[in-house]
């Protein structure tokens, strides 16, 4: 640009001005001329200058620009691996373990989620400051299992990158009793605890807890009868459809409309040996279930068929009168599946989205429950008879009376934080 305007300068000087003289233009108006061609040229080459510096800058910012996307690209690990909403299936054992649910700020009470957490930030499917917020990478638990209470199904929706191997390099970082048995991408706006349409649960006895109250309680030889058996079934049916469970949970008042809960299945299914005792699994289905409501179910029940209280105990406690139902302990109980049924309706179909159904993880999951689950409820159930001393205990309870005693927690969820 400089040396274009030393050529139109010299060319203005040796062509231009002599041209105008010889057509008769005075000299005042040439120098002005002269004047203005040199301004020009000056500004031209200023501006050029100006603009040729700014372009070099703004190259150089691009430059950095890209350099530090390429340097933040590499650290944070998403270089390869999209960043994807997935839904989590997982099955635990829950003994010794303080729920479900990741309470940051009382760390020394080891949990579930604490457990998922280091592996994901591990396995490199999360970014090591999400640990502290979960809200970061869009973390939802379908049911908010308590103490000691394990898992089959259990499913989570989250934000993750998806790197190569991932269930393999997440299982890799999670004690055995743990494992994530399967996952599914899934829309944007899904959360699995909003999305679930109902729970199901398991809970493992020994038979022995149907037995009349004045059998030995510690005889494990005891074989439930198949009559005995029927009574139940029929006690339990009386549970099916809407009812008011604000005896059923703690801190909740017989006019909250959140203790009517929706029940579409209960039974007990046939008895089975395991080490020379003998136990049954009973089932239950429903729309959500509040804390320690399942467990008050089966307590209510066991306490009928023992004889302690005539079986109209149940229908009563669905009134506004406060009944003293007694909570059966929590060791049995086993999240078995959630279900997305709405879910899968609206997008199993779509051709870009799966059902969240989980029938090519069945066996995972039988294995799971036969290796880890079941077998820890028959150990520690015949080592700590947690059933045994809990039945000892249930001749202090006056059904006819108002329910006294410190609640554990207020309008919290046995599986589910639905309130």
């Amino acid at each position: 640009m400089l040396k274009l305007c030393r050529f139109v300068k010299c060319l203005s000087r040796h062509t231009i001005i002599p041209a105008l003289k010889n057509k008769g233009w005075p000299d005042p108006i040439l120098k002005c001329h002269r004047f203005s061609i040199s301004c020009k040229m000056t500004e031209d080459s200023k501006n050029a200058e100006t603009k040729a510096l700014k372009r070099s800058a703004d190259d150089a910012l691009v430059e950095n620009e890209h350099e530090d996307k390429k340097l933040k690209t590499e650290q944070d690990g998403d270089k390869k691996f999209p960043k994807k909403k997935v839904a989590l299936l997982m099955a635990y054992s829950g003994k010794g373990y303080y729920g479900m649910q990741r309470n940051a700020k009382n760390s020394q009470f080891r949990t579930i989620e604490d457990e998922l957490v280091v592996a994901l930030i591990t396995a490199g499917c999360i970014p090591e400051g999400h640990g502290d917020d979960m809200k970061k990478m869009s973390f939802q638990r379908c049911a908010r299992t308590d103490k000691g209470v394990s898992a089959a199904g259990q499913v989570v929706s989250l934000k993750l990158w998806m790197i190569e191997n991932i269930l393999d390099k997440i299982n890799s970082h999670l004690p055995h009793n743990i494992r994530i048995l399967g996952y599914k991408r899934v829309t944007g706006g899904f959360n699995s605890k909003n999305n679930c349409d109902a729970r199901t649960y398991s809970y493992m006895l020994p038979t022995v807890a149907f037995s009349p109250k004045d059998y030995n309680q510690e005889d494990m030889s005891f074989r439930v009868s198949s009559d005995t058996l029927q009574k139940v079934n029929r006690l339990f049916s009386l549970y099916k459809g809407t009812h008011n469970f604000h005896n059923f949970t703690s801190q909740k008042g017989p006019r909250d409309p959140s203790a009517k809960r929706y029940i579409t299945r209960m039974s007990c299914g046939e008895p089975f040996v395991r080490q020379e005792a003998e136990f049954a699994v009973v089932t239950v289905r429903g729309q959500s279930f509040m804390m320690h409501q399942i467990r008050k179910m089966i307590g209510l029940v066991i306490a009928v068929v023992k004889g302690y209280v005539d079986e109209g105990v149940i229908e009563r406690s669905w009134g506004e009168e406060k009944i003293d139902v007694p909570k059966a302990p929590g060791l049995g109980l086993v999240l078995e599946r959630v279900h997305f049924d709405r879910y899968n309706k609206r997008f199993g179909g779509d051709g870009i989205h799966e059902t969240l159904e989980w029938t090519e993880e069945e066996d995972a999951i039988t294995a799971f429950k036969d290796k880890h689950i079941y077998p820890s409820i028959v150990e520690t159930e015949l080592l700590e008879k947690s059933m045994v001393n809990w039945m000892a205990t249930l001749y202090i309870h006056d059904f006819e009376a108002t329910a006294t005693g410190n609640q554990d927690r207020k309008d919290d969820d046995e599986g589910n934080a639905s309130d």
